[in-house]
């Protein structure tokens, strides 16, 4: 029987640390207070429970002996059964208990993060000592990409980078000193940092900037943007062999093809930053993005390998338990403790601590305990994706991958049972968190980890014996990372296959609506498949035909094949009939329920309105405008972020032919998805910044656009043109300086429509235009909608529609009020694709309608 004892404890948690660490929770917010309330009460109503308890026990003793119906008269004074009452009331000790730890260590962390807190709201500029506490991470849209909102023109910021300058880097810092307003202050807080060059891991450093607030709930107390940080003391010198041991795997398979270099420090340490953009989005669709994420998998794996290793040496008890704990500590280190990482930890330490004490290890109680201790450690685990899903799938498979393999095993036999449990029991706990964050489900995420899970293993192991051999015997560390690579091919190509198969993902409602719906669904079918005991499979009847069937395929014979009677057939029909019945009513009601949330949204996704004139693709924190020129043909107006979305947009929009394809600017996230704009479709010409900033993104995009063809050249203020349907012209390009201020604009009319396309003008270039421009019936507007808005080019174009193409819950906290509320003021009705996805606008009888949203 699984132990959930702790269960109710580690929920009561997670959902206390959830409401102290939201909006409103700091050391005087309502949601504290009422939380201090409950806890209160909780603890008074369990200290009266037990005062009750103690005084009730000597009556039992004393009245059966004066009350003639001794039971009747004792009984209602009891509000359980006697037996019941200690439960109870232990339950109710426990669950108090963890929730006013998490309570007083959430006071206490919000105390310290007040000081930065405070001075963050009001933008000080200020210098933070502290230590880097994340691995650094290559900023995701490169050098000069979007500027963070709230970074003006004389800040430092990727916006304002120039094309030589280094690349980008975010990490966290843990603050213990604030210098501002010329007085130093102690504090304990997490600064997101975004500079230049990147800081070693573990070293203590001192950065300096202007604090931004941070977002409702976020770990990080502020977001600071800094031209570098200044390293005051090395990283410990156990940190700096770790990072020997991660830098020589990088080394060693840097001639590796690019799966290979990307996937193999990914399955071996979870370092993505050489994963090619197409491999990472075709694994995320196909679900097998954890076999980049270090958790319990990878602890799993080590654990194992060492166990047996011990094994084989007939190491003691003793020394076996200090052996792994020390490996995985290590292990810790060297991928960095994250969120699922530490979970996985944690579990292993008890793990560890019941082999220590000659006790079977326990998996529930090991993960709620697991659970508590690290949101008592750190509450914002509670609101952390990673945190959910490592511990939403460990739950997952400690408790639906037996019984589901249980029932499988008689159908497909042990093998195949237990290979497709393991990945239908984490498809089925971690679907609802997974909708939270991408609003479909994936119906190949089974298959695709039944088909890859014989490659993860050999990957994981041979690429953590190529990271310890690296350093000392790279040339015989490169051979292993060369098998871990064939390996990790296997993994790539089934994420490729299954990615691309038609329905590889069915839209989904999305938000907590759509998660509590999923659970639902999720629900009534495992309550279907396990209610009762395991059916015998298959019938012997059919089996046997199977049997004789492969006999005589085989050619062994005709005397081993029985003949099957019709009434056989019948009779195991009949036994198998209510079981049958149960499951297709489940699945009839599932479909039922997927049909009706999924197809409207497919709709809503599919296909765009025969007469659409202008659409804004969501592409993410990114642009990508069309303008349609024919039945089949467009105008294209940047390209997105890398990876596959505005490609996608295209084919949804029927769009096979590109008549002018402008490039605003060569920043990542307008020119990243050239490649699969590109694949499959003709490019008439192309018409690009007249400004080679980023010197690389303008270096890829020549190079790409010259292989495939395309005729370019640099767009030049007063170009005008007709692409089928559209007039179009430029009335402004590369009339500032930097990449932002170079944006092409492009001004054109289709289906009556007059349409300005800002690109990410700053000030400058906004100022320049306003006598180039007059009214307009749709802007897409400047810089994804920043707080960089020009008040007299907006009232000078005055829009009927303003597009603002952003990524959902990017890190610029793109689009701002001030931009949103400046165009909404003018009366313009303003679009958003973070939050309506691809939008397209129609004209019908002379009006304008809205597609899409």
């Amino acid at each position: 029987m699984t132990d959930l004892r702790l269960a109710p404890a580690a929920l009561a948690a997670w959902g206390a640390a959830w409401l102290l660490t939201g909006p409103g929770s700091g050391l005087s917010g309502p949601v504290t207070w009422w939380a201090a309330v409950v806890v209160a009460l909780a603890c008074l109503v369990t200290v009266a429970v037990a005062a009750r308890r103690l005084a009730v026990r000597p009556r039992l003793a004393v009245r059966p002996r004066l009350a003639v119906r001794p039971r009747l008269a004792v009984r209602p004074r009891l509000a359980v059964p006697p037996r019941l009452a200690p439960t109870v009331l232990a339950h109710g000790a426990l669950v108090s208990a963890c929730v006013l730890a998490v309570t007083l260590s959430a006071h206490v962390q919000l105390s310290g993060r007040s000081p930065v807190a405070d001075l963050a709201e009001q933008r000080v500029t200020v210098t933070l000592s502290g230590v880097v506490v994340s691995e650094p991470e290559p900023f995701s849209f490169g050098p000069g990409g979007p500027r963070p909102e709230g970074t003006g023109p004389g800040e430092v910021g990727p916006g304002t980078e120039p094309a030589s300058a280094p690349g980008r880097y975010r990490w966290v810092l843990a603050a213990r000193s604030v210098d501002a307003r010329a007085v130093s202050t102690a504090a304990g807080a997490h600064v997101q940092v975004l500079s230049g060059p990147a800081p070693r891991y573990g070293a203590t450093v001192t950065v300096s900037g202007t604090l931004r607030a941070a977002d409702p709930g976020a770990p990080d107390a502020a977001r600071l943007t800094a031209g570098g940080a200044h390293e005051i003391r090395a990283p410990p010198s156990f940190l700096g062999l770790l990072d020997t041991h991660r830098t020589a795997l990088l080394a060693v398979t840097d001639p590796l093809a690019p799966q290979a270099r990307g996937l193999v420090p990914g399955a071996a340490i979870g370092d993505t930053t050489r994963l090619p953009a197409d491999l990472a989005d075709e694994m995320r669709v196909s679900g097998l993005s954890h076999v980049t994420a270090v958790s319990g998998g990878h602890f799993a794996v080590v654990v194992a390998v060492l166990t047996l290793l011990c094994s084989a040496a007939r190491l003691p008890r003793s020394a076996r338990v200090a052996l792994v704990a020390l490996a995985a500590l290590t292990f810790v280190l060297l991928v960095r403790p994250e969120p699922a990482v530490l979970r996985a930890a944690v579990m292993a330490a008890f793990a560890l601590a019941g082999v220590a004490a000659g006790r079977p290890a326990q998996s529930a109680p090991a993960l709620a305990a697991s659970v508590v201790g690290l949101l008592v450690v750190d509450p914002w685990l509670a609101r952390s994706f990673g945190f959910a899903l490592s511990a939403a799938a460990t739950a997952g498979l400690v408790l639906l991958a037996a019984p589901l393999a249980a029932r499988l095993a008689p159908w497909t036999g042990e093998v195949v049972a237990f290979a497709l449990a393991v990945p239908l029991a984490a498809q089925a706990a971690c679907g609802p968190v997974l909708v939270l964050l991408d609003p479909s489900v994936s119906t190949v995420s089974v298959m695709a980890n039944a088909l890859a899970a014989p490659a993860v293993v050999p990957a994981t192991v041979l690429g953590l014996v190529a990271t310890v051999l690296a350093p000392w015997v790279p040339v015989l560390a490169g051979a292993v990372a060369w098998l871990a690579g064939c390996a990790t091919w296997w993994i790539a190509t089934v994420a490729h296959v299954c990615a691309t198969l038609p329905g590889a993902t069915v839209p989904w409602l999305g938000g907590p609506p759509g998660a509590l719906l999923l659970a639902g669904v999720t629900g009534l079918v495992l309550w279907a498949a396990l209610r009762g005991a395991p059916r015998p499979g298959w019938p012997e009847a059919w089996r046997a035909a199977v049997r004789s069937g492969v006999r005589g395929a085989l050619g062994l014979g005709r005397h081993g094949m029985q003949p099957v009677r019709p009434h056989e057939l019948l009779t195991a029909r009949r036994r198998s009939g209510p079981a049958l019945a149960a499951v297709l009513l489940a699945a009839g009601t599932a479909v039922v329920l997927v049909v009706a949330t999924a197809v409207p949204r497919l709709v809503a996704r599919g296909e765009a309105p025969e007469d659409w004139q202008v659409a804004a693709c969501d592409v993410g924190q990114g642009d990508a405008l069309v303008l349609r020129t024919g039945p089949a043909s467009a105008v294209v107006v940047d390209v997105g972020p890398a990876g596959s979305a505005a490609g996608r947009c295209l084919d949804r929009l029927g769009v096979t032919r590109v008549d002018l394809l402008v490039l605003s600017h060569f920043h990542a996230d307008h020119v990243g998805g050239l490649g699969p704009v590109l694949a499959g479709r003709e490019v008439t010409a192309a018409l690009v910044s007249p400004v080679a900033e980023p010197a690389a993104g303008a270096a890829a995009t020549t190079a790409a656009l010259a292989a495939a063809g395309v005729p370019v050249r640099p767009a030049r203020t007063g170009d005008q043109g007709v692409a089928g349907t559209v007039a179009w012209r430029v009335p402004l390009a590369g009339a500032g300086t930097g990449a932002n201020d170079s944006s092409v604009v492009l001004a054109a009319r289709t289906a009556g429509l007059d349409v300005v396309l800002l690109g990410d003008l700053e000030d400058a270039g906004q100022a320049a235009l306003v006598p180039l421009v007059g009214p307009a019936d749709v802007v897409k507007v400047a810089h994804h909608g920043s707080a960089v808005q020009s008040a007299e080019l907006a009232r000078r174009l005055r829009p009927a529609v303003a597009l603002v193409s952003s990524g959902r819950d990017n890190d610029y906290g793109h689009p701002t009020d001030e931009a949103l509320d400046l165009y909404a003021g003018l009366g313009a009705a303003v679009v958003r694709t973070d939050e309506c996805g691809t939008v397209a606008l129609v004209v019908r009888g002379g009006e304008v309608g809205l597609a899409g949203c």
